[in-house]
């Protein structure tokens, strides 16, 4: 027996985590598999498939290459470049079970690009993960009819002072924004609709946000759809977040061009999660650095890989 048949047979090591959580099953779930370089792309997304979390990530390596690990991002229907709650949960994965322990930063490979995530203690007991996001970038304006139809809702319920808006900082998110959070609850998306739209457009995400919020603490209420990823909707995503930080800076949504804010997002099903964007523009280009804590749920080793 080889022994890369023999290190298949005997399963791989793998751990589930909540993301933007505040306590243990809360945020957002995510299944991290680790050494798994011999693993084809093939038995990567059966494994994200049999896992059926959002996403399912892969460390392919223990030994960093280029200042940095190589991941791969698996939601049950497709491997994605880049997605926020799944690099801050592997970042620490990496951190906590594999890297030294004194490094502060974490540098995770992906399709998109090298994304660093850097960990902050703000307490005794807190400590809270940031990952910087690639500039982003702007796509086309939508109108608001159409997203009306989608969303299930009177047009009148979004805010028009600002644009529905394409951003992207890896992955294409739909920014909408609602003037309250009475609209976001009574959002029904309505499927063909929304996959007639996202023909035509490169957002596959639609996030919806509003001012009021469940908890005078935080500063916006958001929702995620994600239908096209078998996703239909999201208790807490990084990379979508990402996208609405851009998008709040380009618009001076808070009359300001830097933002320092708390976003609540998976009320609605039950998911409650707190996600911390910090977005700043300077010199015509805007930073973007998404955070939350991150909390060990469970350690196992995958039984069959065959």
């Amino acid at each position: 027996m080889t022994k890369e048949k023999e290190r298949k047979m005997t399963g791989l090591t793998f751990y589930i985590v909540d993301v933007f959580a505040e306590t243990k099953y809360t945020g957002n779930q995510l299944a991290v598999v680790r050494n798994a370089a011999a693993l084809s792309q093939e038995h990567m997304q059966k494994i994200a498939k049999e896992m059926n979390y959002s996403e399912t990530t892969f460390i392919l390596s223990d030994e960093p290459k280029n200042n940095g690990y190589d991941v791969r991002i698996f939601t049950p229907a497709a491997e994605v470049p880049f997605a926020g709650h799944p690099t801050l949960g592997t970042a620490f994965v990496i951190h906590r079970e594999i890297a030294d322990k004194a490094a502060q930063t974490i540098n995770l490979n992906l399709k998109v690009g090298q994304i660093p995530v850097t960990l902050q203690k703000s307490g005794l007991s807190e400590n809270i993960l940031w990952m910087k996001q690639i500039e982003p970038e702007f796509g086309e304006t939508l109108d608001s009819g159409i997203l009306s139809d989608v969303l299930g809702i009177d047009r009148n319920q979004i805010d028009d002072r600002f644009p529905i808006l394409e951003v992207s900082t890896g992955l294409y998110a739909l920014i909408v924004p609602l003037k309250t959070r009475e609209a976001i609850k009574q959002i029904r998306i309505d499927l063909n609709r929304y996959y007639t739209l996202i023909e035509n457009i490169s957002s596959k995400l639609i996030l919806v946000f509003s001012p009021e919020t469940y908890h005078r603490e935080n500063d916006l209420n958001v929702r995620v759809f994600g239908d096209y990823y078998q996703v239909p909707e999201d208790p807490a995503t990084g990379s979508a977040n990402g996208c609405l930080a851009g998008y709040l800076v380009k618009q001076r949504y808070f009359e300001n061009e830097k933002i320092n804010i708390r976003v609540e997002q998976g009320y609605e099903i039950g998911r409650p999660s707190l996600l911390h964007l910090w977005a700043e523009e300077r010199n015509g280009q805007i930073e973007v650095n998404v955070g939350g804590k991150v909390i060990m749920v469970a350690k196992g080793q995958l039984s069959s890989i065959e």
